[in-house]
């Protein structure tokens, strides 16, 4: 099981790592392109389109041909299409590249997520998910640091060199030992499960801060840009806040074994209400970075018991996990995708202020309906 969680957190680590570097990169190919922040928007959000595209294609690929073929047609995509973003010129080359890479993403991620869960207990379930996004965090806190290099020392150098990562960890993938599924579960299992209560409360925790990241991807970078910070300066405030948020995710994923998914899931929807209602107002950089590393840590800490959730979820009806992983994917896009085109056109047409405040008020009303809910791993077994 440890290699596994170690091939598992090396393959989640390079995609987020290509994902998340893209951050400090947008006030540059927003002003060498002419984007604005509807085309900045359209950018950010292409990834996790793609991802909305291929997550039920590699839940069915999952449970047809096994996890290994899952894992290996998305690393190889994945290199491909990371190498051709680092070279690509105009602006529909970059949106395509990223889009491609979105889709082959949904593959090495659902590959590898129902590789590694498929040989957990469940009692070690949350730990387990909690390593494994502290690497996918990981990734993001390099991300923007790698964005940053990319700035100095060329997007075609950079961009290659995660490509070749991603070739090598199909290598290694290759070599290791996985089962393959005795029998294909149907996709209609997939179908109905998406009418599960249950199932779409976990899923819920997984839109929701995919929404909030999407939206201050976009506004917060070039809010920072027009406030003095360069690539660099905004790279290292991610790098910061997803360095306690790899930390957060550990500890939070051995909380839930112990104690459920509902008590983190309650403090992650105050804290994000707390920090995202004020991120429009400061005029000052490095109060805005602060309160930005706040509001990262504390919609962060949604994704390892939401997964959580939902995984418990999907064991409880019998569906495959492959399906619970792709499912993932269909409600992370989704929210990444509208934080990030909706996110950056709002505050285009009208101000910063009006995004950050729906996403707000998303959360208070969230917080508000979980109110009588039972704890979630008990939901997950009645």
């Amino acid at each position: 099981m440890r290699r596994i969680l170690l091939l598992t957190s090396a393959i989640v680590l390079v995609d987020t790592l290509f994902f998340a570097a893209l951050t400090p990169l947008l006030p540059h190919y927003a002003h060498t392109l002419g984007l604005g922040k509807a085309g900045a928007g359209v950018l950010s959000g292409a990834y996790p389109a793609g991802a909305l595209v291929g997550g039920i294609p590699s839940g069915i690929v999952a449970a047809r041909l096994g996890v290994k073929p899952t894992v290996l047609i998305g690393l190889t995509f994945v290199a491909i299409t990371t190498a051709i973003f680092g070279f690509a010129t105009e602006a529909w080359q970059l949106d395509l590249a990223r889009f491609a890479q979105g889709i082959a993403s949904s593959f090495s991620w659902t590959g590898a997520l129902t590789w590694l869960i498929a040989a957990t207990p469940i009692e070690r379930r949350g730990a387990m998910i909690g390593s494994a996004f502290a690497s996918a965090v990981g990734g993001a806190l390099f991300g923007p640091v790698v964005g940053g290099v990319a700035s100095y020392a060329g997007t075609s150098w950079t961009f290659g060199t995660i490509a070749v990562c991603s070739m090598g960890l199909a290598v290694w993938a290759l070599l290791t030992h996985a089962e393959k599924p005795e029998s294909a579960q149907p996709l209609s299992a997939f179908v109905h499960a998406m009418r599960d209560p249950h199932i779409l409360l976990g899923g819920w925790f997984i839109l929701l801060p995919a929404l909030i990241f999407g939206a201050i991807s976009v506004i917060a970078p070039l809010r920072l840009s027009e406030l003095g910070f360069g690539a660099a300066a905004i790279g290292a405030i991610w790098l910061i806040a997803a360095a306690i948020e790899a930390v957060n995710n550990i500890l939070l994923g051995r909380f839930a074994d112990r104690r459920g998914t509902l008590l983190p899931l309650r403090l992650a929807l105050a804290g994000s209400f707390g920090t995202i209602i004020f991120l429009a107002l400061p005029g000052n950089p490095y109060v805005l970075g602060v309160l930005l590393i706040l509001a990262a840590v504390a919609s962060g800490a949604f994704y390892t018991p939401g997964m959580a959730l939902l995984t418990n979820a999907a064991e409880a009806r019998g569906l495959e996990y492959g399906y619970a992983f792709a499912l993932i994917n269909v409600m992370w896009a989704p929210g990444q995708v509208l934080g990030a085109v909706a996110g950056g056109s709002l505050a285009q047409a009208t101000s910063d202020r009006v995004p950050y405040a729906l996403i707000a008020l998303v959360c208070a009303a969230t917080f508000f309906g979980l109110h009588g809910r039972r704890d979630a791993r008990h939901q997950a077994h009645t």
